[in-house]
């Protein structure tokens, strides 16, 4: 191995973490605020590559669908459980809610995606089509469970893994796609070409972490998901709504799992069962970090991209089985130096 090598290896293992931390602080995020270990996030990931890669075809993506069938699903949980104190006023907040969003997005999406307005604005409406599936999946999914023990809501997660699996396969078939970089120039450093796409990579990647950090330290919904994560009992007494925490964590992660999809699909073509390989180096980085930490999170991605980056240099053949590895002395020293406590503690 020369310099060379090194440096575009270092290149790709930076990329690929600045992708993993995103995942990784939306991991973080949600299991912090509900104690879902949020195993379809990469789904969120291949929803937004999809959807960017029809936009980009001139064509309505099938995610324009996806989510009538997400807040149709949404609304009757929500109609079912209001269904003895339904009046006109809680109707009109049902749909304010549950109609009115979907229908304006598909709208401007069957309006927009003919015009093929070019990289970004396509990424920014790919990017809205896939965020509102966040909270919806969370009032079918996981709402109803929110007192349930961790085991039981990893359950219903991975149950809605394979449903949004199968509904990607359903709604965009099994060919794989990709779209169009969204930054065409780039820049040579010494040996080494930075494509622009790399470099919107770390620009996203760089913007959305200070975002998070004055949304969490800045504005009255982070702090009140800050309180939900510490104590969830003791939000609900002081007034804290732990169910719109739930849902709005989960538009977060939903966002950012649109963000990382449109931000790889000009680089590898994406399948619909692409999205569970990426989310689970994602989730490495995430167990690395304890589930709490996000700096720990953000930085064991990094590592994570460097780990995948080498090993397909070194043994291409064993490089998924390398990266998962690394989980495995993380959870033996955790096991070894963690005190045990009761789930509803």
């Amino acid at each position: 191995m020369d310099a060379t090598i090194l440096l575009f290896l270092l290149q790709d293992g930076v990329t690929n973490g600045a992708i993993y931390a995103l995942l990784a602080l939306a991991l973080v995020l949600v299991f912090a605020v509900t104690r879902v270990i949020l195993v379809p996030q990469g789904e969120f990931v291949t929803y937004g590559a999809l959807t960017l890669a029809m936009l980009d075809l001139g064509k309505v993506p099938g995610t324009a669908g996806l989510l009538i069938v997400f807040a149709a699903l949404a609304l009757a949980v929500e109609v079912w459980a209001n269904r003895r104190r339904l009046s006109l006023k809680l109707s009109g907040r049902l749909a304010l809610f549950y109609v009115l969003p979907p229908l304006v997005i598909v709208v401007l999406a069957g309006w927009l995606a003919p015009m093929r307005l070019g990289p970004v604005p396509q990424a920014l409406l790919a990017i809205a089509i896939v965020s509102p599936m966040g909270p919806y999946l969370y009032r079918i999914a996981f709402q109803p469970l929110s007192e349930a023990s961790v085991l039981v809501l990893l359950i219903a997660a991975v149950g809605a893994h394979f449903s949004m699996t199968g509904l990607c396969l359903l709604f965009f078939g099994p060919e794989g796609l990709r779209a169009q970089p969204l930054i065409t120039t780039g820049f040579t450093a010494g040996p080494l070409p930075v494509s622009g796409q790399s470099i919107a990579i770390y620009l996203a990647a760089l913007g959305l972490m200070l975002a998070l950090y004055l949304f969490f330290g800045r504005t009255i919904l982070g702090k009140a998901l800050r309180a939900t994560a510490v104590n969830r009992l003791g939000a609900r007494l002081v007034g804290v709504r732990t169910a719109l925490s739930g849902q709005l964590a989960f538009l977060i992660a939903a966002a950012i799992g649109a963000l990382s999809g449109v931000l790889i699909a000009p680089v590898t073509t994406v399948f619909y069962d692409s999205g569970f390989l990426i989310g689970l180096k994602g989730f490495v980085a995430a167990i690395v970090g304890g589930l709490v930490s996000y700096p720990v999170a953000v930085a064991a991605a990094v590592g994570v991209g460097l780990v995948e980056a080498f090993a397909s240099f070194w043994a291409s053949s064993f490089k998924e089985i390398i990266v998962f590895m690394l989980i495995i002395p993380v959870l033996l020293v955790r096991s070894l130096t963690a005190t045990h406590t009761e789930d509803e503690e």
